[in-house]
């Protein structure tokens, strides 16, 4: 199963090696990794993307909240959530298909942010399903460069992950 983690940690030197340390040593795979700063600059959201059972994720949950840097741990998917992930997606547009792939940012709600003589540059945000979809209703030869930033996630509601 899926498992999205937010981990709030202090904002030092190492804390993300240290995590994903965590997780190599134990032999848990990172699907996807996220950090930045929190509006505290002192502190940095993680948002880890990873498989496994409810009692891996558990074991998963306990080691992190031993690290001295963690702060608090939350597993996203317990609950109601929202994703997002960033991809730009540099394509191919010489004058017969600038106007397909103008098309289909539109049809995905992207847009262009990039033009050159023969292609476009185009910035996609939603959930990854979105994203692979997009990707598959293009023709694969147009693509020339892929970029995505994993997943960024945040409880809905009145759900919180504070110190």
């Amino acid at each position: 199963m899926r498992h999205i983690i937010s981990v709030l940690l202090e904002n030092e030197a190492g804390a993300l090696s240290r995590v994903a340390g965590l997780f190599s040593a134990r032999g848990y795979n990172i699907e996807s990794l996220t950090v930045a700063p929190t509006e505290d600059k002192s502190m940095s959201r993680m948002t880890i993307v990873t498989r496994g059972s409810n009692d891996v994720v558990e074991q998963i949950t306990k080691q992190l909240n031993k690290l001295i840097e963690v702060v608090k741990v939350v597993d996203l998917s317990e609950a109601a959530h929202i994703e997002r992930e960033l991809m730009l997606i540099k394509v191919r547009a010489g004058a017969k298909e600038r106007e397909d792939m103008k098309r289909m940012a539109d049809i995905f709600r992207g847009r262009v942010i990039d033009v050159s003589d023969n292609t476009y540059t185009i910035e996609l945000t939603g959930d990854g399903h979105k994203l692979d979809a997009f990707i598959e209703a293009i023709d694969p030869a147009l693509i020339v460069e892929t970029v995505r930033t994993g997943t960024s996630g945040i409880g809905r509601g009145n759900r919180v992950l504070k110190a």
